[in-house]
């Protein structure tokens, strides 16, 4: 089913396909104040995975802060012209097989994307002292709009529960936003800690 984008967010669906991506006006906006604000925990100059990366605007954000970003997404054609320090990659995380088997990453960021079977890779995928930054989607933003499907709205404290046992939580909220627009949205900031 297609649905126009909602204002400030850019999400519609394509028609037979159960998630949401992203519409290509959303490169233009600014990467999210939750990325931006704990981007700077990632090592400097680090690796840094944007999953699925939609139009890119996480992707440009942190190639400009001097991170070498691996931008993924199953519609490389949604991110045209990477900027130097990006390489874009073309897999669906949904329907394929992870396509960074045994790798690790200083930083993994996921803005408006949930698809559950990736959630504990995504946690074992950190290098330690690597940096997980999440933010999407939670149940109470079906009163907004979309996404409304509960496969595509985080549950309370599921992104805790992603970190239990494996990383240190630095941030958690579990909130209304207001901008771009009203939104229920669960964020999370956590570290894979060193063994040593």
């Amino acid at each position: 089913m297609d649905f126009a984008p909602a204002p400030g967010f850019g999400l519609r669906r394509r028609p037979g396909e159960g998630r949401p991506t992203v519409n290509s006006h959303f490169a233009d906006l600014p990467a999210s104040a939750w990325v931006a604000r704990w981007a700077p925990l990632i090592r400097p100059g680090g690796e840094v995975l944007d999953v699925a990366c939609g139009s890119g605007r996480h992707a440009r954000f942190l190639a400009a802060q001097g991170f070498e970003v691996l931008a993924v997404d199953r519609d490389p054609g949604l991110f045209p012209g990477p900027p130097p320090g990006v390489t874009l990659v073309a897999a669906d995380l949904e329907a394929g097989p992870w396509p960074f088997p045994g790798r690790r990453f200083d930083g993994i960021v996921v803005a408006n994307y949930l698809h559950r079977p990736l959630l504990p890779v995504l946690a074992d995928s950190l290098e330690p002292g690597g940096v997980l930054v999440y933010e999407t989607f939670a149940r109470g933003n079906e009163r907004f709009g979309r996404p409304s499907n509960p496969d595509f709205l985080l549950a309370p404290g599921e992104l805790l529960e992603l970190a239990r046992g494996k990383l240190r939580v630095v941030a958690y909220e579990d909130l209304v936003v207001e901008a771009p627009r009203p939104a229920a949205v669960q964020r999370l900031c956590a570290r894979r800690e060193d063994p040593g």
